[in-house]
C-alpha cells in the first residue's frame, strides 16, 4: 500500500538540527573563515530546501488515489486540509531556495561574516518554524494512513450493521482476520480485513464499525468509514441484525438502517439474524456466532455471488431482503 512508504515527517527542530550538521560538515571543508561562513549559509539553505521537498514528495497525490482510499482520507482528515499543510511546507521550501543565494551574498559582503551567518540561520529557522504545526499534522496523518488495511481487487464481502450485533464475531469465524470482540458498542474503530480461500479464488471480508440509524451528516468518522466501505468496495454486503435486542438497540432502528443501505447502495445485500440461540427470527436467515449455528449457511449465501460476480446468481438465497 502506497501509504506504508511515507517516512516519518520531522519537526522544525529536527529539520534545523540535521541541516545545521550538514552545513557544519561543509563549513569544515573551507580553510578560509569567511569562505567557510559563506559555505555554511549556502549549505544550510540547500539542506532545508531538500528536506522540505522530501516531505512533500513522500505523500501521494490524493486526487489520484482509488475512490475508496480517497474517501477514507477525506473522512479522517479532509483532502483540502492536507493540501493546505503540504502547500505551507512547499512555501517554506521555495522560500529557502529563493532567499538562500541572496543570504549567501549578504554573508560574502559582510564585514563580519560570522555575524551575517548567524542572521541568515535565524531567518531560515524562523521560516521553518512557521510551518512546524503543519509538519506535526502531516506526521500525525502519516502515522494513521500507514496503518490503513490493504484492500485489493479480490471478491469483497462487507459485513455491516449496528454496533455489537456480531459482525466481528462472524469475521473471526469465517476469515483470517482477528478483530477485537467485546460486549460493548463500537469495539471496531476502523476497517479490518480478513481473507479466505474458496474454490473460486480468494475472497476478502471487510469488518466495519457499527452504524446508527441517523442522518448522514450526524454520523461520526467511525460510522462514515463503514458507509464508505459498503458504497465503494462491496461486491456483496452481509447486513447482520440482532432481533434479541441484546446489542442495546431496538430491532426497528436496525431495520431502518437496513432500508437505508438497500436504497442508497447498489451492491446486493444478504441479511442474517444473529444470536438465534437467544431469540431466533421468523423473518431473516438465522445464525449464532456464539454456537456456530447457521454460520455456514449464511456464508454459502454470500459465496453464491462470487461464482457469478457480474450477474445475479439466480434466485435470491432465502433470508435475503
Amino acid at each position: 500500500m502506497e501509504f506504508e512508504k511515507i517516512p516519518t515527517v520531522p519537526t522544525a527542530d529536527e529539520i534545523m538540527d540535521r541541516s545545521l550538521r550538514r552545513a557544519a560538515a561543509k563549513m569544515r571543508e573551507k580553510r578560509n573563515k569567511d569562505r567557510a561562513n559563506q559555505e555554511f549559509v549556502r549549505a544550510i539553505g540547500q539542506a532545508i530546501h531538500d528536506r522540505l521537498v522530501q516531505v512533500i514528495s513522500s505523500f501521494p497525490d490524493f486526487d489520484e488515489l482509488p475512490p475508496f482510499y480517497r474517501e477514507l482520507v477525506e473522512i479522517l482528515y479532509g483532502i483540502e486540509r492536507l493540501k493546505k499543510s503540504l502547500g505551507a511546507v512547499g512555501w517554506a521550501a521555495r522560500w529557502s531556495r529563493l532567499h538562500g543565494p541572496p543570504l549567501v551574498m549578504e554573508t560574502r559582503r559582510a564585514d563580519v561574516t560570522a555575524i551575517s551567518r548567524r542572521r541568515a540561520v535565524a531567518r531560515l529557522s524562523s521560516v521553518v518554524h512557521q510551518v512546524d504545526g503543519d509538519l506535526r499534522f502531516l506526521n500525525d496523518v502519516r502515522n494513521v494512513l500507514r496503518k490503513l488495511p490493504h484492500v485489493d481487487d479480490s471478491f469483497t464481502i462487507v459485513v455491516a450493521g449496528y454496533p455489537n450485533v456480531g459482525k466481528s464475531s462472524f469475521i473471526r469465524l469465517v476469515s483470517t482476520a482477528a478483530p477485537e470482540v467485546a460486549g460493548y458498542a463500537f469495539t471496531t474503530q476502523g476497517i479490518i480485513v480478513g481473507h479466505r480461500e474458496t474454490g473460486c479464488g480468494r475472497i476478502q471480508f471487510i469488518d466495519t464499525p457499527g452504524v446508527l440509524d441517523r442522518p448522514p451528516e450526524k454520523r461520526n468518522r467511525i460510522e462514515r468509514q463503514a458507509m464508505c466501505a459498503m458504497g465503494r468496495i462491496a461486491d456483496v454486503i452481509l447486513f447482520i441484525i440482532d432481533p434479541s435486542g441484546t446489542c442495546g438497540y431496538p430491532l426497528e432502528d436496525q431495520e431502518n438502517l437496513l432500508e437505508e443501505v438497500k436504497s442508497t447502495i447498489e451492491s446486493p445485500v444478504v441479511v442474517a439474524a444473529n444470536k438465534a440461540d437467544i431469540l431466533p427470527s421468523g423473518v431473516y436467515k438465522n445464525m449464532s456466532t456464539a454456537t456456530g449455528e447457521g454460520v455456514d449457511e449464511v456464508l454459502e449465501a454470500l459465496l453464491a455471488y462470487q461464482s457469478a460476480p457480474t450477474a445475479s446468481p439466480g434466485p435470491m438465497p432465502e433470508g435475503n431482503r
